[in-house]
């Protein structure tokens, strides 16, 4: 029975998890860029990357953006504290932060503080002012690979998994040694009493040589609710490799097809245009349109409306980025639609309505 009731907490995290991550849960590769198989040093290496872009002393700018710089660096210090615990990490590729909340651990932002994990990886008291504290190495990297990411706004507008192959260069070992690790050592010479000539000299270790090999690796590209035309994707060092240096990076970058209906501006809002007819323009209609997700929206008017009156519905618009539970507007401009040809006896029975002085002052 004790068995039993193991195996149902342990289903139970696993579909808990499940929908954690459907509803737009941060994944902690997709937060440090790295592939799900991605070694201990690759994640360092990433976790190095973002913790010094990303460090609070570092931005510049409202209390709003360094607030959000906050909020992404203790993400990104969660993420490489729980990717780098193999006890911790195993769990959570099965059941994701639930099952390391079961566990004791805080997931989604909890465990260390995220200034201690960065005091621990650079060791000890950093100051970024005035050219202090720990500084990003100028490192020999690959070629780094873009590629368009071509979107439809509805799949902007609920977020979307793509499973791509991405055919690449690997380097693998090969028969005999090569010069590796290469320095220019200033050397100096005599060349006669009291003469001397300084010049350089390359001296270079004896490495195991390597070769490049096509192979096919399949990725997940996530994209979330709320991006926008022009972000970046990024797969740390996912590009193209080079000999005793670091992969570049892999980048997608989301490119969004035009729609049918509506028209994305300001990043979080939408525009429309909506034809109605005279009849409807002077005595009020009710439309209903379908939204990105499929849910219907209303759009009605009780009073009169006039050609290029935009009607606005808040909440309609395009989610927020990182904060998906918010929405812009959806503004609806109103075009009328004329009749081409009215008949004589509209004519007059449209003098007779509005030929009054009642009607004079008012313009459509």
């Amino acid at each position: 029975m004790g068995v039993l009731r193991s195996w149902v907490c342990i289903l139970l995290i696993a579909l808990i998890g499940t929908a954690t991550l459907i509803r737009g849960s941060k994944d902690y590769y997709d937060v440090l860029h790295v592939h799900r198989s991605a070694d201990e040093a690759t994640i360092k290496r990433a976790y190095r990357k973002l913790a010094l872009k990303m460090h609070p002393d570092k931005v510049q700018g409202s209390e709003e953006e360094k607030k959000k710089a906050a909020e992404k660096f203790a993400e990104v210090g969660h993420a490489y504290e729980v990717l780098m615990d193999p006890k911790k990490r195993e769990i959570y590729d099965r059941y994701g932060e639930e099952g390391l909340k079961s566990m004791g651990d805080q997931g989604g932002g909890g465990g260390m503080d995220p200034n201690d994990i960065f005091s621990q990886f650079f060791g000890g008291a950093f100051n970024f002012g005035f050219g202090g504290g720990p500084q990003e190495e100028e490192e020999v990297k690959g070629e780094t690979v873009h590629v368009g990411l071509e979107v439809t706004l509805e799949e902007l507008y609920t977020g979307k998994e793509f499973k791509v192959t991405r055919d690449k260069h690997v380097l693998k070992p090969a028969p005999g040694k090569r010069d590796c690790n290469c320095k220019q050592k200033l050397v100096t010479k005599s060349i006669g009493p009291g003469m001397f000539q300084q010049f350089t000299k390359t001296e270079c270790e004896k490495c195991d040589n390597v070769k490049f090999v096509r192979e096919a690796d399949d990725l997940t590209v996530t994209l979330e609710p709320g991006m926008v035309d022009g972000q970046e994707i990024v797969f740390f060092e996912e590009g193209e490799p080079i000999i005793d240096g670091e992969p570049g990076d892999l980048i997608f970058v989301v490119q969004t097809r035009p729609h049918g209906l509506f028209a994305r501006k300001n990043k979080i809002d939408l525009h429309m245009n909506l034809v109605i007819s005279l009849l409807e323009a002077l005595v009020g209609f009710e439309k209903k349109i379908t939204h990105l997700d499929g849910h219907s929206v209303t759009i009605a008017s009780k009073g009169v409306v006039s050609p290029g009156d935009v009607l606005t519905l808040k909440n309609e618009g395009m989610p927020v980025y990182d904060s998906p539970d918010r929405r812009g507007s959806l503004y609806v401009k109103i075009t009328v639609s004329f009749p081409k040809t009215v008949s004589d006896a509209d004519k007059a029975a449209l003098n007779k309505l509005f030929g009054s002085a009642a009607w004079m002052h008012d313009e459509l």
